[in-house]
Formats: C-alpha cells, structure tokens, sequence
C-alpha cells in the first residue's frame, strides 16, 4: 500500500452518508417553508378579498320571521299570525321608508348640490322610519300579549344584533 493513501473505515464511509442525508432533508424542509411562504404571498395578492357583503332584508315579514325562528312553535305562530293581520299596513309603511331613502340618495346624486333638500329628505326618512319601528312594535306586544310565559322569555332574549346571518354567495 502507499504511504499517500488514507485509509477509508466503514465509520468515515457512514458518517459521509449521514451528512449526505442531513443536508438533503435540510434542503428539502427549506424548499417545504419556501413553498408554504410562496403561498401566503400569493394568496394576498391574488386571492379575492375577504370582506363577505351580507344583505340584510329589512322588511316587517322578514323581521317577524327572524323572531319567530327563536320562540317556541306556537308563540311562532301567534307572532306570525300577528304580522299576517296587518301585512299590509307594515308592508306599506316599510315601502314609505324605502322611498324616503331613495329620496335622501337622489338628493346626494343632485346638480347643484343642495343641503336643505337632503336635509328635508333625512328628516323625512327619519320620522317614516320611527312610524314603521312603532307599528312594528305595536304588532310585537300584541303578539306577546298571547304568548305563553316561555315565549315571552325567549322574546326577551332576543337581539337583533345577535341574528345569524348567511352571507351572500
């Protein structure tokens, strides 16, 4: 043998595979975290924005319709029945409330602006709206006025602000 040769042991050859190995699984966890970086960065410049427009139908049937889901199955009823009986008076108050806003929208929309018409305008909505928030109440405490107890209870729970909302897709 020749004194420049070195000696190759079974360990040296292992510890070379072992090394070989580490820096292929480091290359690879890196190209793996890249990737996943890549993909946040991708998503927010091209994916859509995430704000989720809801539409809320405002109208005396679907207000009517969102407390009766939360009562008891009868006091549901009575509370619809109450609605049914003057659907039309709510209905039509509602529309005199929608108007008023179409009114306010117009005013901004005008050439040459002019402050007085939407404040008219505003002032208008303003009082329609209480109208169809009083004739609304009034249809509610009628209706809870044939309750039951627990009907009266869940009614006392309920919030507006607390309504499940299904997003418009």
């Amino acid at each position: 043998m020749s004194s420049h040769m070195s000696a190759v042991t079974p360990e040296i050859l292992q510890e070379g595979r072992r090394a070989k190995r580490l820096t292929l699984i480091s290359v690879a966890l890196n190209l793996f975290f890249v990737a996943i970086a890549a993909t946040w960065v991708a998503r927010s410049y091209f994916a859509p924005s995430s704000v989720v427009t809801v539409t809320i139908d405002r109208s005396a049937g679907a207000r009517i319709e969102r407390i009766a889901q939360t009562l008891p199955p009868a006091d549901a009823e009575i509370m619809r029945a109450a609605y049914r009986d003057n659907a039309a008076t709510l209905d039509a108050s509602r529309a005199e409330v929608d108007r008023a806003v179409a009114e306010i929208k117009e005013s901004f929309r005008a050439q040459p602006y002019n402050i007085e018409v939407t404040r008219k305008a505003m002032a208008d909505a303003r009082m329609k709206h209480q109208r169809f928030i009083a004739l609304l109440h009034e249809e509610i405490a009628a209706a809870a006025a044939k309750m039951s107890p627990a009907g009266r209870a869940k009614l006392a729970e309920y919030s507006s602000a607390r309504v499940t909302i299904k997003p418009d897709r």
